[in-house]
């Protein structure tokens, strides 16, 4: 039995050692087989262990789509240690609080965030940075230290499903950042989960360009890949004349995107020539309009498979691959398709509990081994004692019991697939100079999925510019680009409920009729 995610790497490694694993497109070509990612975990892995680093202990991993990335993520796992995840083009601040809640220990950095690190790294005691790429500073420590590290104690990962995992950062139910604590139960599980598809085999060569810092790319591209030793193609950042060169140059069978690739593709006369290697392409981590769906069929001659799920799941829950057609033969426009094997839902009135009748919308409910332990650091808000977990997302199963989206009950904003929490950006704005309250929705857009409003209502005399441009700045500073507004509305008051909550629909009605010209 499998109970730690690293040994799907080393089961690659004796499956076919000179196979390739991973290739990087990063100024040059970079690639290594199976038994060489393998070897470099364990590496890795002893590296830490040598400077004091246990079960249990977490290590953060501040670093865009690399070969070092998921050397070090598998090396933490096989370690028994804890791998936090964090995205690198967060903002010092953001990078703190992450490493400050978590506890980690060690914090590893490539060169796009090592200035954040260093910056956040100056607030926190007992932190060691480890620098992959520019030369060390201080008491810095070089990743290829690790790698090259002469240490015969391999380290003693515990023998326990259980043992937590990863830590990765969302809302919750609290609409604030939370860290999810995944077990090596729950990753194995949906791993397994999609396996059942087959969607993906070792013949095939996936794109690697969904972020690893999100559960999308971590467990469902990378861990998927590893699962069924398929070669995986890491890239950091999206260009999209750059990006179909490679998938033909590479051979690239396998597409997983998120809804901003398929907008910046969709209606090019060249698509299906670029795309001719590809076999499947799914798309995930937001909603995807089915209008730009059925544009992309059209210019690509692809038809776009869907899923359904959310980091608390490990983290997918549905999708359309297998699942009842439309009409056309293409998946039915709205739904996610059908809920994977091992996993249950079912739609629950929020007001009683009792099960929604069929063909009316109800916040989704989900049972499986792939869910997560509970919210860090006390793994409260888990699953209940029947194993069910409200997702917050309301939906309906139609005739065929495929699952569709209605709405969410949570005021989380998905921005090209990254999530964003309103209050995080209502303290940013709320501490610029002329504003006195805030409050910040998300809004559907073509090709992010949702965009940030925010409503702005200023201080007594404040000039509507000039609050205007002081929030712009402080947003800029101070939260990462796709957390920005797009849109900053300075309004003379904010509509509140009878309870005293701000009336956050009533904002969304007001954007919505803006977008539209109505107002």
């Amino acid at each position: 039995m499998t109970v730690n995610v690293s040994e799907i790497l080393a089961v690659a490694a004796r499956r076919d050692p000179q196979g390739t694993a991973l290739i990087e497109v990063r100024d040059g070509r970079r690639v290594v087989t199976w038994a060489e990612l393998d070897a470099a975990a364990d590496a890795v892995s002893r590296g830490l262990s040598a400077r004091g680093l246990r079960a249990g202990h977490r290590v953060a991993l501040v670093m865009a789509n690399r070969i070092d990335l998921v050397i070090a993520y598998f090396a933490v796992l096989r370690g028994g240690m804890v791998a936090v995840p964090v995205n690198p083009r967060s903002t010092p601040r953001e990078v703190e609080r992450m490493l400050a809640d978590s506890g980690a220990r060690v914090v590893l950095a490539d060169g796009a965030a090592v200035e954040a690190v260093r910056a956040a790294a100056t607030t926190i005691e007992h932190l060691t940075v480890v620098v992959d790429g520019p030369a060390p500073e201080g008491d810095e420590v070089a990743f290829a230290a690790f790698l090259d590290a002469a240490v015969a104690s391999t380290p003693a990962a515990p023998a326990d499903p259980e043992s937590l995992a990863v830590i990765l950062y969302t809302s919750g139910t609290s609409g604030r950042p939370r860290g999810v604590m995944l077990s090596h139960r729950a990753l194995l599980a949906n791993i397994e989960q999609v396996a059942t598809l087959d969607v993906v085999g070792a013949d095939d060569v996936c794109l690697g360009l969904l972020p690893m810092f999100h559960i999308y790319g971590l467990n469902c591209v990378l861990g998927q890949a590893v699962h069924q030793g398929s070669p995986l193609v890491l890239v950091d950042g999206f260009d999209p004349d750059g990006l179909l060169e490679l998938v033909g140059a590479e051979g690239i069978t396998y597409l997983p995107v998120a809804p901003p690739v398929v907008a910046a593709w969709s209606g090019r006369s060249d698509l299906r020539e670029k795309l001719a290697s590809v076999r499947v392409v799914v798309s995930g981590a937001s909603a995807l309009d089915p209008d730009l769906a059925r544009d992309f069929r059209e210019s690509s001659g692809h038809a776009i498979e869907q899923g359904y799920g959310l980091t608390e799941a490990s983290p997918v829950i549905a999708v359309t691959i297998g699942a009842t057609r439309g009409p056309d033969g293409e998946p039915k426009a709205h739904s996610v398709g059908a809920v994977l094997p091992g996993i249950e839902i079912r739609v629950v009135e929020t007001v009683d509990g009792t099960e929604a009748r069929p063909g009316d919308p109800a916040e989704i409910w989900v049972r499986g081994a792939n869910l997560l332990s509970g919210y860090w650091p006390d793994a409260v808000d888990g699953p209940d004692a029947d194993g069910w977990y409200p997702t917050g997302d309301v939906g309906l199963l139609d005739a065929d019991g495929d699952l569709t989206l209605v709405d969410r009950l949570r005021e989380l904003v998905i921005v090209s697939g990254f999530n964003v929490y309103p209050s995080e950006v209502e303290d940013v704005i709320s501490e610029a100079p002329g504003v006195d309250q805030v409050a910040v929705v998300g809004l559907p857009h073509e090709e992010t999925g949702e965009q940030v409003i925010a409503f702005v209502v200023p201080l007594a005399g404040a000039d509507a510019d000039e609050v205007r441009a002081a929030v712009s700045a402080a947003c800029r500073t101070r939260l990462a680009r796709f957390k920005q507004p797009t849109t900053i509305e300075v309004v003379q008051g904010l509509p509140y409920s009878a309870t005293g909550k701000v009336a956050k629909g009533r904002l969304r009605a007001l954007a919505r009729g803006t977008a539209l010209g109505l107002r």
